[in-house]
């Protein structure tokens, strides 16, 4: 019998980081036997700001999970990593295990490209190199299985909504984009009549990264319609959202987000931010699910369309257990 694959994903523990390397750790668990543990790191405060190069393990914050197994333990199979805090330890994997252990970082790391086995990056990013797989967004957590376990204490709420069911998820502030008060309002305004012309129900979240303004205006011009604007108290309803929604509109800064809302295969609608910069990789990325078929830029109509839904996760996935049986 062939031992299960044991896969450790690591990360700083913030939940959109986490989510791509554990949702690409079980679309592997999908296609093969395995077992997954999960660590979260953080640096102490002194050394936080040094470049990856300077880190070390000892610098470690002493809350932080054990990564490096101990005396008489092993190596795992499969390392998959994302974000900057897991750099330097990744970059140590290969040479600690002598090899044993097949080293994954996903995003983009802009340093040392060569010290990880295979790097899972955003085609929007523009990374390139024989160890790179490009995909469009990140890999993430969304699969129809995962959605309806996700709806199952949403049901009674969320199920008797009138259709169209409109899910519609809200970025916020960034380098690139802005949401003031005064865009809040008008997208809110511009959302509301197309639910009402429709006939349909709502089901808002916010990120975050939401100013507390945009939040409030857009609160009390939705309130009146069916459906249900998430608090941020109790379950997330984020998967219930996407499983209920017969549309999702989805504002432009989510790289994140509009992925994970291509791979239900409903129509994506793109809502317009206040734009910092022109171009760029979010362009890159919109234009890339328009050619899919799975995004346009909202016109203040719920017209349907269908595509085939993405699953760049699973195909990253294939791509990692080739190259591992390869190796």
């Amino acid at each position: 019998m062939t031992a299960p694959l044991s896969i450790l994903v690591v990360s700083d523990g913030r939940a959109g980081i986490e989510n791509q390397a554990l949702g690409l750790a079980e679309a592997v668990q999908r296609l093969a036997t395995a077992d997954i543990a999960v660590r979260r790191i953080r640096w102490r405060k002194a050394f936080d700001k040094l470049p990856s190069a300077l880190k070390a393990p000892w610098m470690l914050d002493p809350a932080s999970d054990t990564v490096f197994p101990g005396p008489g333990e092993v190596w795992p199979d499969l390392w998959i990593a994302t974000g900057r805090a897991t750099l330097p330890l990744s970059a140590a994997v290969r040479r600690r295990s002598g090899g044993r252990t097949f080293v994954v970082q996903t995003q983009d790391p802009r340093w040392k490209m060569d010290a990880y086995d295979l790097v899972v990056a955003p085609a929007h990013d523009g990374t390139a190199g024989a160890n790179v797989l490009s995909i469009t967004g990140s890999p993430h957590r969304v699969t129809a299985a995962r959605l309806a376990e996700g709806a199952a204490d949403f049901g009674a709420a969320l199920s008797p909504l009138p259709r169209p069911r409109v899910a519609v998820l809200v970025g916020g502030r960034s380098a690139a984009f802005d949401l003031t008060e005064g865009h809040a309002a008008e997208l809110a305004d511009r959302i509301a009549d197309a639910i009402a012309v429709a006939g349909g129900s709502l089901m808002l979240t916010f990120s975050r990264r939401t100013p507390e303004a945009a939040k409030l205006v857009m609160r009390a011009r939705l309130t009146n319609l069916p459906g249900m604007i998430w608090d941020g108290s109790g379950p997330n309803p984020y998967f219930a959202f996407l499983h209920f929604a017969d549309h999702v509109l989805v504002t432009e800064d989510s790289a994140n987000m509009a992925a994970e809302a291509a791979s239900t295969g409903k129509p994506v609608h793109v809502l317009p931010m206040i734009p910092l910069k022109t171009g760029g990789k979010f362009a890159r990325l919109h234009e890339d699910l328009r050619d899919r078929g799975a995004a346009r830029p909202f016109d203040g109509t719920l017209r349907s369309w269908s595509y085939e839904p993405l699953n760049e996760t699973e195909r990253a996935a294939r791509v990692v257990l080739e190259r591992m049986a390869a190796r």
